[in-house]
């Protein structure tokens, strides 16, 4: 008997030490570290460099140094960059920017090549990697200070117009390769070594950079002689590329320059953490002291470790017929089942750690689990003192018994919040409870309620929370009820407000562009013959033909879209947290456009993949990036040593797709957050199991952010989902930030009810567009004019499809059968919801939002203004024929209050 006992402890302990579990538990527990990724704007210096070039173009740096020999020959010049005197350094380059100028388009891009040499750090002429890395920020001083980026530019307006023309898509449109693009990406790749080497210089405080990093910023955050912005410029090719206009633009570069080019120009974490506590104190608010980043340093990325008895339970499937009972199969695909520990062991421990009266150990114990020490920054000398040691562990030079128990705390790292409509809750149901009255307006009366109401009532104002956008919406709602009294603030013009007036007429094509791209770059999305080709920049002129080409090749197309949806994603994620800083309206207004194109169901796509698999995924070799592939002897890469060179690297995952994964995830909390409409597309697309499966990534900043998503959809997922995967809940608990009044677990919020969600958007869309026509009137007259709502429909519905192919169909019956709370009857209400639809759809109403084929909302929002008057409406065939029904359910059943109104 002791040795059966002894045999299955031995199997349960080899289980533990077993990385590859099927289980989220053991997989996401096991022994192995958190992994080292610090999250920042980018990656090092070295790394952003060597992913603008492609692995195909490495023929091309040779051409490079043939263009600056023939170039100093031509000069009667030693054919050595350093050898040269500062003068005469200056010299050439003023002479290489007239030669930029001329006619005759060979020795035009003649010359830009040996401003790309001098751009790349002369690297035939050095001998190390820090060599050329120093004469590239030397020359790119010289480049800039003679005007070389201005001339590029005008270089570039010069390709965008050749490209664009018709007779040049029509023979390139059928087939599109890297020779197609060769001189356009000469031009993209100076732009962008100077934009970075400006940009490292100044995240480094270069003194040498200080006053060129200064003017430059304010040079990309000013017109061009064209009068575009350079960033809506190269916005522009984008959409161009997305429509067919220029498939021969290469994507790569253009969507790196972009990323560059904003951060330079608006900033990046330090610089939104400044503007966001300036801003605050300008309304009033206190600054703001938690960062994300540093609180989730502090935190650990494992969930509470499995048990024996979960090992025991995986090996000996029999025994677990209680535990999948509890599973909802609808909800966990078959290889997701046993990802979570069964909801009775989670209420069984919880039990056995309360009912003994060693509530407060036990806490401490599973807090420690998820959290490292964490220093309070607003405690005092001896509340440091007495975390030293949280996990209780005896020390070497300190007894156990010595640290009394009670010093030892485990706290949770956020500051619990809550919104004045919470509070307002609150007193209104306490009102109506204890009294039966209600003071609609009145935030502080407390008259006839009990005491523990009173000492709740401050403990909520304590902890109340204002933002920055509650301000501004506030500002927005005196102006639009007193319009003549209120007095409006002058518009700052800011790096983002400048931004969003030069966006604002095309932001709907652009968003839409950006996220065709980013689809098309997805490592889930299927090759389709109509979609956009974003491999043009890549593909060889001739096919490989030998085994080692064509795993290069395959390399380096899997590290192209890579770096795509690395650029991508961070141009995203910085113009919503510049916009919503600048105002929330303009990030609101961006925001729905990314999500009429589909962005929610884009997102969840993309994770619907092994994760674990794509972040440890090594798409590069590092003997052939720059500047390694040029510098010192060369390895023939055939067999062992091209083996070799895709391992060289020592951290066990790609820096890439991390950062692009918590991008991702942190868009879609921005899209989300606050909006009960979209947390219910997340349960409609089936997140849940999607999002679980991304926990398995051992990063805290990641965990969080999926963590947070999950917690807003909890309560629309149902009382079994919330037992069955008590896990995760007590994950949620202990790392994202505690709303108090929020019964984010038990799902009784009022504001769950499926039908008021389209009346939430349009109200929304109404402020926005308010916003937009009272301070912008000309763009905004010119985004109606360019991006109607029936387009972005047309585009969401080709996304919808894409993303169904993989199981994230858009099923309105699914919605009710996700909240299955005990109330029943779901499958009728999800009938009467696809009946109700196809009523809106009738009337116009296209997937539940207003078209401009009717009057909505919004459209009222506008009147009196010049010009809407005379707006000529279109009804539908249905609508005049069912006008006695209308007048009969929206007009004379329509019950007004008028001493509310």
């Amino acid at each position: 008997m002791k040795g059966c006992l002894l045999t299955v402890a031995m199997k349960a302990c080899k289980r533990l030490q077993q990385p590859q579990q099927d289980t989220h538990d053991a997989d996401a527990n096991c022994d192995g570290p958190d992994l080292d990724f610090v999250y920042a704007d980018v990656d090092g210096y070295q790394n952003e460099i060597a992913e603008l070039y492609s692995y195909t173009e490495f023929s091309e740096f040779q051409m490079n140094v043939k263009a600056f020999e023939d170039q100093m020959e031509l000069y009667d010049l030693p054919p050595n960059w350093q050898k040269q005197d500062p003068a005469a350094q200056r010299g050439i380059v003023m002479k290489l920017v007239d030669q930029l100028e001329v006619s005759d388009r060979a020795f035009r891009m003649q010359a830009a090549r040996c401003i790309l040499y001098l751009a790349q750090g002369c690297w035939a002429e050095v001998q190390s990697d820090e060599e050329q890395h120093q004469i590239t920020r030397d020359n790119v001083l010289v480049l800039h200070k003679l005007g070389v980026f201005a001339s590029f530019i005008d270089l570039l307006n010069m390709e965008i117009e050749s490209a664009c023309s018709p007779d040049i898509v029509a023979v390139k449109i059928t087939n599109v390769t890297l020779v197609d693009s060769t001189d356009i990406r000469v031009i993209l790749s100076v732009l962008y070594i100077i934009t970075e080497t400006i940009r490292d210089e100044r995240e480094r405080g270069s003194e040498d950079y200080k006053e060129l990093a200064e003017s430059f910023v304010q040079d990309i955050n000013s017109p061009l002689p064209d009068g575009e912005l350079l960033a809506v410029k190269l916005l522009g090719m984008i959409t161009r590329f997305c429509s067919g206009a220029a498939p021969q633009f290469p994507m790569k570069k253009v969507v790196l320059l972009l990323w560059k080019v904003s951060l330079l120009g608006l900033g990046g974490m330090d610089v939104l953490k400044n503007l966001k506590n300036e801003y605050r104190l300008k309304v009033g608010l206190e600054p703001i002291t938690e960062d994300t980043l540093e609180v989730t340093k502090c935190m650990r990325a494992s969930s509470p470790p499995a048990t024996a008895t979960d090992i025991l339970e995986n090996q000996y499937p029999k025994r677990n017929f209680k535990r999948s009972l509890m599973k909802q199969r609808f909800l966990d695909e078959p290889e997701q089942i046993d990802m979570e520990m069964s909801g009775n062991e989670g209420q069984n421990n919880a039990n056995n750690g309360s009912g003994n009266g060693g509530g407060g150990g036990n806490g401490e114990e599973e807090l420690s689990q998820y959290y490292r020490p964490y220093d309070d920054p607003s405690s005092s000398a001896s509340s440091t003192t007495s975390t030293a040691n949280p996990n209780n562990q005896p020390s070497s030079t300190q007894a156990p018994a010595a640290v009394p128990p009670i010093q030892i705390t485990a706290r949770l790292p956020w500051t619990p919040k809550v919104r004045q409509k919470d509070i307002d809750q609150f007193l209104d149901i306490s009102r109506n409870k204890f009294i039966g009255y209600s003071l609609i307006g009145d935030h502080e009366s407390l008259a006839g309620l009990p005491q523990p109401i009173h000492e709740g009532f401050k403990t909520l104002q304590r902890h109340m929370y204002l933002s920055l956008a509650d301000m501004q919406i506030k500002k927005e709602e005196d102006i639009a009820r007193n319009p003549i009294s209120t007095h409006e603030d002058e518009i700052k013009l800011t790096p983002a407000e400048v931004l969003y007036q030069a966006i604002l007429p095309n932001l709907p094509q652009y968003m839409i562009a950006l996220l065709k791209v980013l689809l098309a770059a997805s490592p889930t999305s299927k090759s389709k013959t109509e979609s956009i080709n974003i491999m043009a920049d890549v593909l060889p002129k001739k096919m490989p033909l030998t085994a080692t080409q064509s795993t290069k090749l395959t390399v380096d197309m899997g590290r192209h879209k890579e770096i795509i949806v690395k650029a991508v994603s961070a141009i995203i994620l910085l113009y919503l947290k510049h916009f919503k800083i600048n105002h929330v309206y303009q990030f609101e207004f961006m925001s729905q456009h990314l999500v009429f194109a589909n962005c929610i169901p884009l997102v969840l796509k993309f994770f619907n993949q092994t994760i674990t698999e794509y972040v440890n995924t090594k798409n590069s070799i590092p003997l052939l990036d720059f500047p390694s592939c040029v510098i010192g002897e060369q390895p023939d890469l055939s067999g062992d040593s091209f083996v070799y060179g895709g391992e060289m690297s020592d951290k066990p995952y790609s820096w890439r797709n991390v950062f692009s994964c918590i991008n991702l995830l942190r868009i879609l909390n921005k899209l989300i957050k606050w909006k009960h409409s979209r947390v219910m597309m997340l349960v409609v697309f089936k997140s849940a199991p999607i999002l679980k499966k991304t926990l398995k990534v051992r990063h805290a900043m990641m965990q969080l952010y999926v963590l947070k998503l999950l917690k807003m959809q909890t309560k629309y997922l149902g009382r079994q989902w919330r037992k069955s995967n008590m896990k995760t809940m007590s994950a949620i608990y202990s790392k994202v930030r505690h709303r108090l009044n929020d019964d984010w677990a038990f799902g009784n919020d009022l504001e769950s009810r499926p039908w008021d969600f389209q009346a939430e958007e349009c109200t929304l869309r109404a402020c926005v567009d308010r916003f937009n026509l009272r301070r912008y009137p000309e763009a905004t007259q010119k985004c109606g004019n360019n991006g109607t709502a029936a387009q972005n429909a047309e585009n969401a519905q080709q996304s919808n499809m894409m993303a169904g192919n993989n199981g994230i169909g858009n099923n309105g019956s699914d919605v009710n059968g996700y909240g299955n709370n005990g109330g029943g009857g779901g499958g009728n209400n999800g009938g009467h919801n696809q009946q109700q639809q196809q009523q809106l759809n009738d009337y116009g109403v296209e997937g539940g939002f207003p078209s401009d084929e009717i009057l909505t909302h919004s459209d009222f929002a506008f009147f009196g203004h010049s010009g809407w008057w005379d707006r000529k409406v279109e009804l539908t065939d249905y609508f005049k024929a069912n006008y006695a029904v209308w007048l009969e359910e929206e007009v004379y059943n329509s019950q007004t209050d008028w001493d509310a109104l």
